[in-house]
């Protein structure tokens, strides 16, 4: 099955906030503002034309304070780091989220980026998340303690080309 992967427009933007925000737990809740700056600064905003997936990702010139972000540009001088990609729970399996990082992927590396990284919770867990990660050739490369200890995330990295 082929997927279309289209830039984040105005159109999608009051469902694909209500996505974003059904899934705060493994991204975080954004207000209307907080969501369309982040979409104006990234260097990659897509989704699938029928708003069931969303890959939101920034370069290391982003203006972008996130710990994990900042994790990242303090170990590698470029990367395209994605920030969040949520898929409808009724549209999971039917590769969305494959064809937005297809299309991420292929951004980075005409940007002449080298590598894509991004975090993925291991407290709470998100096994789901892992084994779709390791799929596409993602490999970890740290971890930290957030929140008070209340949180765990893995840091992952793909190397393109």
């Amino acid at each position: 099955m082929s997927v279309t992967v289209v830039p984040i427009g105005e159109a999608e933007e009051a469902g694909l906030l209500a996505l974003n925000n059904a899934n705060a737990r493994e991204t975080s809740m954004l207000t209307p503002e907080k969501w369309r700056a982040m979409v104006a600064d990234a260097f990659s905003a897509t989704c699938v034309p029928d708003g069931a997936a969303l890959l939101i990702a920034f370069d290391e010139t982003a203006d972008y304070h996130s710990p994990n972000f900042l994790w990242f540009r303090d170990r590698y001088p470029r990367f395209v780091y994605v920030d969040r990609i949520v898929v409808a729970d009724a549209h999971r399996g039917r590769g969305l989220a494959s064809a937005l990082y297809g299309d991420l992927f292929g951004k980075a590396t005409e940007a002449g980026h080298e590598v894509v990284v991004c975090e993925v919770n291991a407290i709470p867990p998100n096994p789901v998340s892992d084994a779709f990660h390791a799929r596409l050739g993602f490999t970890e490369v740290g971890r930290a303690d957030l929140a008070a200890g209340e949180k765990t995330v893995r840091y992952l990295a793909r190397t393109l080309g």
